[in-house]
Formats: structure tokens, C-alpha cells, sequence
């Protein structure tokens, strides 16, 4: 769901064009090795708030989601209360077009503010779409209604202790190293909100869902109108993702120095003929073509309340991968409602819903290098009438 390219050694195929980005770094050294310095802040004042909702939001606020849109707003002005709503600003109609991703990801969101709350003595009785929902798309109305009730006999879920250092990681993983099929059982037990949790690590199988993955993702890409709304996500170098701390992160040193000389570019990027686009590919590329497993989710039916739980479940299966060491990054292009996709996406449904249902969700899982967290929009940017 949420999407990065940090530098690590994937990156590093950016230098296939010669020795131009490295004499570069002498030159723009200092200013190509400078971090965004406001965007990762929330990940340090998770919990920091004097109000019990804002702590929890501020934890929410962490979640997955897709593209990195976090597309959240919350109304405090009713006390006791946080009505959530979804930001419309933040969607993604070519590829999400009925907002069934973005609902997970606000699920997402729901239920690790489930687990704040608890960790605090905080009841979080939530009533979802209390005004009702459309199937077509997300509209004005609330999302959810929570009130935090104090209640010292509420459990602590064991899984918030990796909220703070779950990542999706989008670097190729170690194809030295199998996943054993006794973790995925583990993986299983997490999931309690109605999905139906499924895996596999046989590398027969693993290599028929990664040839599929691969050509979603080629569809992707290669449409038009859905890589046009990636590459409008692109934040390039340290001051744009300090600006707009959401969508798709391209900082780090690699990514300072080729911008600062020109070498990579939004339309650069766009472009594909160009060697930004071609080093691109093959980066995106191999993290498909080195899952050594994929776990998904599928659920009965395909309404909004059940999105969100799939969300709540799918929050749950990051935060246990994360517990078991493992790399877990969202594949979810096959699953996309957009034409271009129908091929893949009845494979999909084929292989994992034979008699019915929706294919909510897919990833990869193996182990990979460790990776630093998602840039976040401070959490007052994302309060309504504060």
C-alpha cells in the first residue's frame, strides 16, 4: 500500500550511466547527504500529545495506506470523540477508482488506533458509516465515529509493541534465505475480523505469483493514466518530501545528487525512453521477482464495512510479519479495477476466490535489509476545525 525508494542497493543501478553521478557527489556532497528534516517527526511524538485522542491519532497516523496518500481527517470538536473522514483530496482514481484501497487503509488506520487507545486504558467504541456509505466511492460523510471510554480491564494487543517499527519494505529481498511455512501459520493466528488469510512459500507456486505480479505491475506502468498518477506522487530530494510528506520518496543521497545534477527528473521518470525510467523498471522489478512468498487476504463480500475490517486484518498480518523479522510490501496491482487490469485481476480471483468473493489484498514477504520509515504529514495537519 504505501510505496518508497530509499537508497540501498537497488538504487544503486542509477549509476549504470558511467562515473557522471559520482564525481557529481564531490561537488554536492554535503547537500546530497542531508535527510528531510521534518517529514519522519511523527514517528517520534507517536504518543507525545497531552489530549488521549490525539494520542491516538498520532499513532493512527502511522499506518499503511496506499501510495502513502494518508488520507485522513478528524473532527475533534465533539469532546470525548473523534469522527474520522475520508480527505477526498487524497484519492486515487485511476488506480483505486471505486476507493476500495483507500478504505482498507483507513481500516488500517481504525484498528492501530484500536491498539493505542488500549495500550493507554481507552475503549475505543467505534460505529462505522453512521450516516451510511456508497459503494461507488467514498463521499462526505463520516467514516467512523469513536469514543474513548476509559476502562482499566481493556486488553493490550501484544502487536502495537511493532508499531513503531513496521515498515513496507520495497527493497529486493534474500532469495538465499526461505520463509518457513510455520510462520505463515503464525502470521495466520493474527487475523480475527472476518478475512480469510492465505500464504505460500513453495518456491514452485512462489514463482507462478511472482510472474503474475510482475505483469501487473508492467500494466501499471505502462498504462498511461495510472503511471501518471504515481509519477504526480514523486517526491524528489529532501525538500519535496519535507513539503509534501506523502506519496512516493525518492530522498537519500543517490536521489540528491541526481536530481541536483539534472539526472533524474519527474519527467525524466515519466519518460520511457529515458534511462531513469529504464533503471526504474528494473528496480520496481526486482522486488517483484524476489518474493519468496505472498500471503493475501479474501473476503466474502466486497461492502465498505468489510473493507474496513480487511484493513484491521490487514494491519495485523504487517505488524506480526514485522514480529517474525520478515519484509512485507503490498503487490495489490493485480487486484486494481481498472480495465487495463481485468487479466490479471480474474487470475487473481481465480487462483484465491474460486467460488466467489474478493481478493482484498497481496504481498510479498521474504527478508530484506532494514529500512527506515515512510514520511508522515504532521498529525495537526490531518484535525478538522482545530
Amino acid at each position: 500500500m504505501e510505496m518508497a525508494m530509499n537508497t540501498t542497493r537497488r538504487n544503486m543501478i542509477f549509476l549504470a550511466g558511467g562515473g557522471v553521478v559520482l564525481a557529481a557527489v564531490g561537488a554536492f556532497g554535503y547537500a546530497a547527504t542531508r535527510s528531510p528534516h521534518t517529514a519522519y517527526l511523527p514517528w517520534e511524538r507517536a504518543g507525545s500529545y497531552a489530549d488521549p485522542r490525539m494520542r491516538a491519532l498520532s499513532w493512527a497516523l502511522l499506518a499503511p495506506n496506499p501510495h502513502n496518500r494518508q488520507p485522513w481527517l478528524a473532527d475533534l470538536s465533539e469532546a470525548g470523540v473523534i469522527t474520522l473522514y475520508a480527505d477526498r483530496e487524497r484519492m486515487l482514481p485511476q488506480t483505486d477508482p471505486l476507493n476500495r484501497q483507500i478504505t482498507i487503509g483507513l481500516g488500517c488506520f481504525l484498528e492501530l488506533l484500536r491498539m493505542a487507545a488500549a495500550e493507554e486504558g481507552y475503549r475505543a467504541e467505534t460505529a462505522l458509516f453512521p450516516q451510511g456509505s456508497n459503494d461507488a466511492g467514498l463521499d462526505q460523510r463520516p467514516v467512523a465515529r469513536i469514543t474513548l471510554a476509559e476502562d482499566p480491564a481493556v486488553a493490550k494487543d501484544p502487536l502495537f509493541a511493532q508499531a513503531s517499527v513496521r515498515r513496507s519494505n520495497k527493497e529486493p529481498f534474500d532469495v538465499s534465505k526461505p520463509v518457513a511455512v510455520e510462520t505463515l501459520d503464525q502470521i495466520a493466528i493474527v487475523v480475527r475480523n472476518g478475512a480469510r488469510f492465505g500464504g505460500v512459500v513453495d518456491l514452485v507456486e512462489v514463482l507462478k505469483w511472482r510472474a503474475l505480479t510482475h505483469e501487473a505491475l508492467r500494466i501499471e506502468v505502462e498504462t498511461p493514466q495510472t503511471f501518471q498518477e504515481s509519477v504526480n506522487l514523486f517526491r524528489i530530494g529532501r525538500r519535496e518530501v519535507d513539503a509534501n510528506p506523502d506519496g512516493i520518496d525518492f530522498s537519500g543521497p543517490l536521489f540528491e545528487t541526481l536530481h541536483m545534477t539534472g539526472l533524474f527528473t519527474r519527467e525524466m521518470a515519466g519518460d520511457p525512453t529515458s534511462l531513469a525510467y529504464k533503471s526504474g523498471m528494473e528496480a520496481i522489478f526486482a522486488n517483484t521477482d524476489t518474493a519468496m512468498g505472498h500471503v493475501w487476504l479474501v473476503t466474502n463480500d466486497n461492502s465498505r464495512q468489510t473493507q474496513i475490517a480487511t484493513g484491521a486484518d490487514w494491519l495485523r498480518v504487517n505488524l506480526a510479519a514485522t514480529s517474525f523479522g520478515l519484509g512485507i510490501q503490498p503487490l495489490s496491482q493485480a487486484l486494481q479495477e481498472f480495465p487495463e487490469m481485468a487479466g490479471p485481476f480474474r487470475q487473481a480471483h481465480e487462483r484465491l476466490a474460486p467460488n466467489g468473493g474478493t481478493v482484498q489484498m497481496l504481498a510479498r514477504i521474504g527478508y530484506g535489509p532494514v529500512v527506515g520509515p515512510s514520511p508522515r504529514w504532521p498529525l495537526e495537519s490531518r484535525i478538522m476545525n482545530a
